[in-house]
């Protein structure tokens, strides 16, 4: 079986044993540069439903 070449050091392992602490920041936000409402970074709008320039689906409204 394999071991480790290198001792994990206690900071690396608390920082897996942690995943809580990434609950802990709240997501952040962008505007949207078609219609300037507020969405998540690296999605859809889905006020407008354009990404990147480009209309991916129909919005309902």
């Amino acid at each position: 079986m394999a071991n480790p070449k290198r001792k994990i050091s206690k900071s690396k392992r608390d920082k897996r044993r942690a995943p809580w602490m990434r609950r802990l920041t709240a997501p952040s936000f962008s505007e949207c540069p078609n219609c300037g409402e507020v969405k998540l970074p690296h999605h859809a709008c889905p006020k407008c439903g354009y990404y990147k320039g480009q209309k991916i689906f129909e919005a309902e409204e």
